[in-house]
């Protein structure tokens, strides 16, 4: 059974324009790159996926399609936070030595711990087709 949402046409061309766009900006951005997304690209692509999971009512399935992303939101979150109570309890410079990660975001971790750029998209685009189709199988429990 195909999820229906009545009235949604205007909806079903927005998802495909954003989807458009996408593959679009995707085939530029293959390495080498031509174009890169900065916070402008990226804030409004995420307000759009989040509006319409919002209009879904999907937002959980959000979260699990977005896990790589997710992910990468919670290493600065928990990077920032430990840092910064270790630095008032311990002084910066054990805060510094006692990092979680070696960097945040979590990507730039895995690159510092010697993985090629290549390994870690590709690593990251496995793990999101797994959110991908965890989040689909989801839509079959409701």
């Amino acid at each position: 059974q195909v999820f229906y949402l009545r009235g949604a046409g205007e909806l079903t061309v927005f998802c495909a324009a954003v989807m458009g766009a996408c593959i679009g900006f995707l085939w530029y951005n293959a390495h080498p790159a031509q174009v890169f997304m900065g916070d402008t690209g990226s804030l409004a692509l995420g307000g759009a996926l989040g509006a319409i999971a919002i209009l879904l009512k999907s937002e959980f399935v959000l979260l699990i399609v977005g896990g790589v992303f997710v992910a990468e939101m919670v290493s600065v979150i928990i990077q920032r936070v430990v840092y910064k109570v270790l630095k008032r309890r311990k002084g910066a410079e054990y805060a510094q030595k006692n990092r979680v990660f070696r960097t945040a975001p979590l990507h730039h971790h895995f690159e510092e711990g010697g993985w090629d750029e290549s390994q870690v998209v590709v690593r990251f685009w496995i793990l999101g087709i797994l959110c991908a189709f965890l989040a689909l199988s989801t839509l079959k429990l409701r």
